[in-house]
């Protein structure tokens, strides 16, 4: 899934990562969003529709300069289009967001736990961890605030008692980042599960971080 050349490839591109997403499990129903940037603004999945529903004529543009988040299309943009927002106009090196509900990136989410370091794949989130967001209101600037803080520095995080979100450059990779964080989080559960997990120092991971620059879904 290469950098979409045109607004028709992008919206396209949003429609098939959607009814990956939902066949795959990390979404299901109308729960999670994705978002890619297209030049000056962002193109977002429309609020409560299923993918089997979604049609690229659906997604909703949204100007990433604009404080109040207007939008063009026959449906209003995702209710998290603020956090899409937010990161895409903080981070000049993310050009896609993939928010899920997946099960067990979920369920830590609800434990408020963060995933520390229990496998090396860890390191292509860009550190020994992802973290746990505090909680806010689904849509609010306070999430959005969360979310941020909790990406500093990283390619993905879990937002507490909601969700995941990862981030990156490209849609292909945002996407490997999702499949890559639940299969963290049901590593990590079911570890918690056995007893103790053995964590990786940061030494560890640092060696690992540096083989995942040609690593995975570009």
């Amino acid at each position: 899934m290469s950098t979409p050349a045109s607004e028709v490839e992008a919206r396209a591109a949003i429609v098939a990562a959607m009814r990956r997403l939902d066949a795959t499990g990390l979404n299901r129903g109308a729960s999670g969003n994705l978002s890619l940037r297209f030049g000056e603004a962002m193109l977002i999945t429309p609020s409560a529709v299923a993918p089997a529903d979604l049609t690229p004529d659906l997604v909703a543009r949204v100007d990433l300069a604009d404080p109040d988040g207007v939008w063009e299309g026959p449906r209003r943009p995702s209710t998290e289009w603020r956090f899409h927002r937010d990161i895409l106009a903080a981070r000049p090196d993310v050009n896609a967001v993939v928010h899920t509900h997946s099960p067990y990136a979920t369920v830590l989410a609800i434990a408020r736990r963060p995933i520390p370091a229990v496998h090396y794949m860890i390191a292509g989130f860009g550190g020994p961890s992802i973290r746990c967001s505090g909680y806010a209101t689904f849509g609010t600037e306070d999430l959005s605030r969360e979310a941020l803080a909790a990406l500093d520095g990283r390619n993905g995080c879990l937002l507490a008692n909601h969700g995941a979100i990862t981030v990156a450059p490209t849609l292909a990779r945002a996407l490997w980042l999702a499949v890559e964080l639940e299969t963290l989080a049901f590593q990590y559960h079911q570890a918690l599960a056995i007893g103790d997990p053995v964590i990786l120092s940061d030494v560890e991971i640092t060696q690992a971080a540096a083989k995942f620059a040609d690593y995975g879904a570009k």
